[in-house]
């Protein structure tokens, strides 16, 4: 039986991407799966794929620089299988721009999500994960939060918080 063999995973971003791989992997390893994405198409594709690997899928969509949209994915993983086990926020977004020519909406859209986004999703889970007594928590980063890139002013500042 594999550690994560009827654990509960939450991740965000999962309609694509590195989300739809995690989404995979973990369901590959026994859990199932809340796909959570903006994208309602890409959820239901991934939602299958984990069926077929023989887990359980609930495909959300949800919005998660918007904090009644976290809280409802919440909830209806809670709805549909008890418990949430694992939240992998990956959800993010870029809107490129070099500096000096970056408009505050490509600012503010990327923090939103990318930024955000992850303090919405994590409070969403907090309480059922402290009321379990049991909770895991993943917050992908990228390298360009350590090192910067041009034109990735707002991708990098995210990355890094």
């Amino acid at each position: 039986m594999s550690e994560l063999e009827d654990r509960v995973s939450i991740v965000t971003g999962a309609g694509q991407g590195i989300g739809r791989a995690i989404a995979l992997g973990l369901a590959k390893a026994g859990a199932d799966i809340v796909v959570a994405d903006i994208v309602a198409e890409g959820t239901e594709k991934v939602a299958e794929e984990v069926r077929a690997l023989g887990r359980r899928a609930l495909p959300v969509r949800v919005d998660v620089s918007d904090e009644a949209s976290a809280k409802a994915m919440a909830d209806a993983a809670v709805a549909e299988f008890g418990r949430i086990d694992h939240l992998i926020n990956n959800a993010g977004i870029t809107r490129d721009n070099l500096l000096m020519r970056m408009k505050p909406a490509e600012w503010g859209a990327v923090i939103a999500v990318n930024l955000t986004g992850v303090f919405n999703c994590t409070k969403a889970v907090t309480r059922t994960m402290m009321k379990a007594r049991y909770g895991r928590i993943v917050n992908i980063a990228s390298v360009i939060g350590q090192m910067g890139n041009a034109g990735q002013t707002n991708y990098g500042s995210t990355k890094a918080g």
